[in-house]
């Protein structure tokens, strides 16, 4: 059965999506973006602190769930710059040091609300 996910921790969806959905003990994590789910507005600094935000957004998330960082199998990280790759690889490295999941980074042409860095997961038990 399908579960949707949806907590207080993490941005609330800006269009019509959800930020989780769980089904057959699969969680599928909608892109997140570096807002503060306190004040809804892009978190101050630059890619660093962005991905931050971002990865704690997603631990929210998987919190929420009944899943925590170790049961992520596979990231899709979207930079508006791959000059961002580096710092943004070296926060993300620190929430997944060991077996990290599997992933995926390209920049594109923009994202939403003009963020630097947007994450989307998918985890399993």
């Amino acid at each position: 059965m399908k579960r949707i996910i949806q907590t207080a921790n993490a941005p609330q969806a800006i269009g019509p999506y959800s930020q989780a959905v769980e089904i057959n003990g699969t969680l599928y994590i909608s892109g997140q973006v570096p807002l503060s789910p306190e004040t809804m507005k892009v978190v101050d600094g630059g890619i660093k602190e962005q991905t931050l935000q971002v990865l704690k957004n997603i631990g929210a998330i998987l919190e929420a769930a009944g899943y925590s960082y170790s049961d992520v199998l596979k990231s899709t990280c979207f930079l508006s710059d791959m000059a961002n790759f580096k710092a943004m690889n070296e926060v993300y490295a620190t929430f997944y040091a060991e077996n990290p999941p599997a992933r995926a980074a390209f920049a594109v042409k923009e994202l939403p609300l003009g963020v630097l860095v947007e994450i989307e997961s998918i985890a399993s038990k």
